[in-house]
């Protein structure tokens, strides 16, 4: 049974950084695309950025330039570098992983999922 669990999240002021973590638990080997995704409150979920077993990377354009997706395969971790928090970041944020050969910022091809980690950044 593949396990997500997200960590490092928190509450910052504007302007600082947070890294996010998500290990994967019960998968062998690394998975072949794995993303963040984000709920603020009151709006639905929204994708971050992809990273695939390539490690290329995507990035949705209102994070581009400040957040970094990286990866650990050997541990089979996921991370978020977030720098320059805004306000409007705030949300929980959910690391996805899919062993599809598909790579994309799409929720349906991700079935396995986190349970999420909050980030609040206050002006």
């Amino acid at each position: 049974q593949v396990q997500l669990v997200e960590s490092g999240g928190g509450s910052v002021q504007a302007g600082g950084s947070l890294r996010l973590s998500c290990a994967v638990f019960g998968y062998t080997t690394s998975m072949s695309c794995m993303a963040w995704f984000r709920q603020p409150p009151g709006k639905e979920r929204e994708w971050v950025a992809s990273i695939g077993s390539d490690d290329k990377t995507s990035y949705a354009d209102s994070v581009k330039g400040r957040f970094t997706i990286s990866q650990d395969k050997g541990k089979n971790i996921l991370y978020l570098q977030m720098d320059s928090l805004k306000p409007e970041d705030t949300a929980m944020y959910y690391c996805a992983a899919s062993n599809g050969s598909v790579c994309s910022l799409q929720e349906a091809i991700f079935p396995y999922w986190g349970q999420g980690t909050q980030v609040t950044v206050s002006s």
